[in-house]
């Protein structure tokens, strides 16, 4: 399949990169400032433009969404907002855009996370985006047909433990091997509405 990746230098990108190219398909990559094309993807304008220079493929993968992490009382209205834009409404755009860009069974996985269903203290801002986005993935599900979409939403990994790990007492992390593969089952597999847990 011909796949383009959307913040494919990151963490969670690299891996997702690794896996995809590992299974033989053909990953253009995209981000701010790295990959094969670089587009602001949290501007709509600059989603029109990265589907211009990409042409059509069959799937669309997300490995970026940039929310704050704040304690509630620290959090403005402008924090919200930035959450809501960078990791919602981007990913949103990302999937209204590309109906039209991919091919007819073509597929999108967006990424979402373990703080829409286990907030911690700081993540009101992820909790938000997180759940608005999972619910956004299972009513476009029923729209975009024979096209499809998924959200993977793994937990603190465990390669990031060192960095993170305090912001998720008891959560258990996940290997990013792992969440990988759970973009592999969006892409290869056949079902859509789904939020894999990884």
């Amino acid at each position: 399949m011909k796949i383009l990746l959307i913040g494919a230098s990151g963490t969670l990108g690299t891996a997702v990169h690794h896996a995809l190219v590992s299974r033989g398909h053909e990953v253009r990559t995209a981000g701010r400032g790295s990959g094969d094309l670089r587009f602001d993807f949290t501007d709509p304008s600059g989603v029109t433009s990265l589907y211009d220079a990409a042409g059509t493929v069959d799937a669309v993968v997300c490995a970026a969404g940039p929310v704050p992490f704040k304690p509630l009382a620290d959090l403005t209205a402008e924090d919200f907002r930035a959450g809501v834009d960078g990791k919602v409404l981007s990913q949103v755009e990302l999937v209204r855009q590309g109906v039209s860009r991919i091919a007819e069974r073509g597929s999108f996985t967006l990424i979402t996370g373990v703080l829409a269903r286990e907030p911690v203290v700081g993540g009101s801002a992820a909790s938000l985006a997180n759940g608005a986005l999972e619910s956004f993935v299972r009513a476009a599900a029923i729209e975009i047909a024979p096209r499809r979409v998924n959200a993977v939403s793994p937990t603190v990994f465990t390669e990031s433990l060192p960095d993170y790990g305090d912001f998720f007492p008891g959560v258990p992390p996940v290997d990013l091997v792992a969440v990988a593969r759970a973009y592999v089952r969006s892409v290869e597999g056949a079902q859509t509405g789904q939020v894999f847990i990884p």
